[in-house]
């Protein structure tokens, strides 16, 4: 077993305290996460030798690399999807997508920009995984129950520590985590939406704002208590569990949070951001001043949440390549399209057929180093590799395809 601490890749939360054992399978150890252990099961104790392959024939590196190169010259408005990598693949992805004059979107990305739109509109008051660890006496789940896509998640909070003399959490509109069962110093209960998640957080919201609401449901009105009662509430919510306008949810999450921090301590937390969806977010947004959903066109920057919403502009015909990238697992996958695709991809992704370039990548803490972005956005951890891989990492290859078109322009 590798004595060193290994930063999962696998989800946001980005946990750091594991080993994996490297005996003919990749086994983890000190967690029995089913998060990483579906994400580690990708993978053998050895490095991948699947090879590149253009319209399903194999080739060498160097074909499909130029070949990738010669289709995104071409190209008069290609998409960069996926967006699954590290910091560094991000970067090198921007600085290319600026150079073909493309649009970038994060596969996650209609999830991501429910949080996004509301920071946009209204701004937020996020915390960290820290914050809630030390400090957050409740809880409060709006629509999630946090463990069932972020496993680990209570045990990063500290939650049955005795870190808080007493936690109690609340699951709204959500089942309660049996991760909770037994814990020392922790109550919880579960309550009923009053109507869609929408339609509860405008009740929560009256009643912590002391109006009066005629027919509120009696739990409501006792969450309210609860929280202007509390030293240090935190409102958790799941980006990918909301609804298509998830944006206004988002926004009265924080229209609530606000009104708490005038008589007391609160915050929200986002869950998301998973196969370096904010990675992918931070770096364009510190390289550009934009977030995703940018055209870095060569008049200049254009970034349009609605518009540039990559299914929208694949459904739409909008436009003539899709370049992919998805790192960390076979998952996300390749989106139906007849455009030609370039994929730098984990080795068993599934490669359509047509006019597909397919160049096999490395993954970042497994195969080769890095550094992601951790759900509570502000906090960026790097990644140390199980083996060294036999495949080149994405900024490798993006570097590669960035360098032929510069070597091939006019």
């Amino acid at each position: 077993m590798d004595a060193s601490p290994w930063t999962c890749p696998f989800c946001s939360l980005l946990c750091d305290g594991f080993r994996v054992e490297l005996a003919g399978e990749l086994r983890l150890q000190g967690s029995d996460c089913p998060r990483a252990q579906a994400g580690l099961s990708h993978f053998g104790a050895a490095p991948s030798s699947t090879p590149p392959r253009i319209r399903g024939e194999v080739v060498d590196e160097a074909s499909a690399i130029a070949t990738a190169a010669q289709w995104l010259r071409r190209s008069r408005l290609p998409l960069f999807g996926g967006l699954a990598t590290d910091v560094a693949g991000a970067r090198a992805l921007y600085r290319l997508a600026a150079q073909c004059s493309a649009i970038s979107d994060h596969a996650a990305g209609r999830s991501l920009f429910h949080g996004l739109r509301a920071q946009q509109d209204r701004g937020v008051f996020y915390t960290t995984l820290a914050e809630l660890r030390n400090r957050a006496d409740l809880i409060v789940c709006l629509g999630t129950s946090p463990t069932e896509h972020y496993p680990e998640f209570f045990r990063r909070c500290g939650v049955g520590e005795d870190l808080v003399a007493q936690r109690h959490v609340v699951f709204v509109d959500a089942a309660p985590d049996a991760a909770l069962q037994g814990l020392t110093g922790v109550t919880s209960e579960a309550i009923a939406a009053q109507g869609d998640l929408f339609d509860t957080l405008a009740v929560l919201n009256a009643l912590v704002a002391g109006r009066i609401v005629v027919d509120a449901d009696p739990a409501l009105a006792a969450l309210a208590e609860r929280l202007r009662g509390a030293r240090y509430a935190v409102i958790v919510w799941e980006a990918a569990q909301l609804p298509a306008h998830g944006a206004l949810v988002a926004e009265a999450v924080q229209q609530l949070v606000a009104t708490l921090n005038r008589h007391t301590r609160a915050a929200s937390f986002s869950l998301g951001g998973s196969d370096g969806a904010y990675s992918a977010n931070q770096v364009a947004t510190w390289l550009s001043g934009l977030p995703l959903r940018t055209h870095t066109g060569r008049a200049g920057l254009e970034h349009d949440p609605l518009r540039f919403d990559a299914q929208r502009l694949l459904e739409d015909g909008a436009v003539d390549l899709l370049l992919w990238t998805s790192s960390f697992g076979p998952e996300p996958g390749v989106p139906a399209t007849p455009l030609p695709r370039v994929i730098l991809g984990h080795p068993s992704i599934a490669v359509p057929d047509g006019e597909v370039v397919f160049i096999p990548v490395s993954t970042p803490g497994i195969g080769s180093a890095g550094h992601l972005f951790r759900t509570d956005g502000g906090v960026v951890l790097p990644l140390r590799p199980l083996y060294e891989d036999t495949l080149p990492d994405v900024a490798t290859v993006v570097e590669r395809i960035a360098r032929q078109m510069a070597e091939a322009a006019p």
